[in-house]
């Protein structure tokens, strides 16, 4: 299937590994001009130069840093028509009441509020040529709380009640805004939460319905889906990717 990206510039945040950097090389693979960033400037170019993209320093929490981030890349690739808002995860703890203020702060900070500042910088644009994609990589914590995480747990579900609400504004824009939400996936982060990726693997045979972590290839496959021409029709959705893991609907 052509997914209609070829040419288009795309902004993945947080994506030097893991679902971000599998998610930014399966749109490249798709023709799209991607712009990946990495708070370390080494893995940031590592990763642009493997994908065949473009590096660029930038922390979802220096939020005085997005003017530079959107015209560096707008300056080098053009101006952005794909933006995927993604983070690593806040710290987790058995303990919801362990977390301190400024870690309250910092995860609303990277989970919510940097997204919107760089929607500020983006969204303009995106309405007036009458095409955009936003997607957000939540967590399934956005609709079904998980132990041990709190902070998504508390401000996951405040950046998709944002983006159901830039939906109904944007859709006859051009402009769609989704969400995919990862259950259990075999990255780093799963396999330290666990303490290890066998450990990870051995829990996710009794707790996940499809009896298996899921994997960043299929995260990305979702995600390059939903940003793409064929689904101009589709926003305000959230996708769960988890092997049946949620119970809710």
């Amino acid at each position: 299937m052509d997914l209609g990206l070829d040419g288009k510039v795309a902004l993945v945040t947080g994506a030097s590994r893991g679902i971000g950097r599998g998610i930014a090389e399966r749109l490249a693979a798709e023709g799209a001009r991607v712009a990946v960033t990495s708070r370390n400037a080494d893995a940031a170019a590592a990763a642009g130069d493997a994908i065949g993209g473009r590096g660029y320093v930038f922390d979802s929490d220096a939020l005085g840093a997005i003017d530079g981030l959107v015209a560096a890349v707008e300056r080098d690739l053009g101006p952005i028509d794909i933006y995927i808002a993604n983070t690593g995860g806040p710290p987790v703890s058995a303990d919801p009441l362990a977390f301190t203020d400024e870690q309250w702060e910092a995860a609303h900070r990277t989970l919510v509020v940097s997204p919107m500042a760089i929607l500020r910088r983006i969204l303009p644009g995106m309405r007036e040529r009458g095409w955009g994609r936003v997607l957000a990589v939540s967590s399934s914590a956005a609709v079904e709380p998980l132990m041990g995480l709190q902070l998504s747990n508390a401000n996951r579900p405040g950046l998709l009640a944002a983006f159901k609400h830039l939906a109904h504004q944007s859709a006859a824009d051009g402009v769609t805004f989704n969400a995919v939400l990862p259950g259990r996936i075999a990255t780093d982060r799963i396999a330290h939460n666990a303490g290890g990726m066998e450990k990870a693997q051995a829990a996710a045979r009794e707790q996940i319905p499809a009896g298996r972590l899921g994997e960043v290839e299929e995260i990305a496959a979702a995600a390059a889906f939903l940003v793409s021409q064929q689904a101009s029709y589709v926003t305000g959705e959230a996708l769960r990717v988890d092997g049946g893991l949620t119970r809710s609907w």
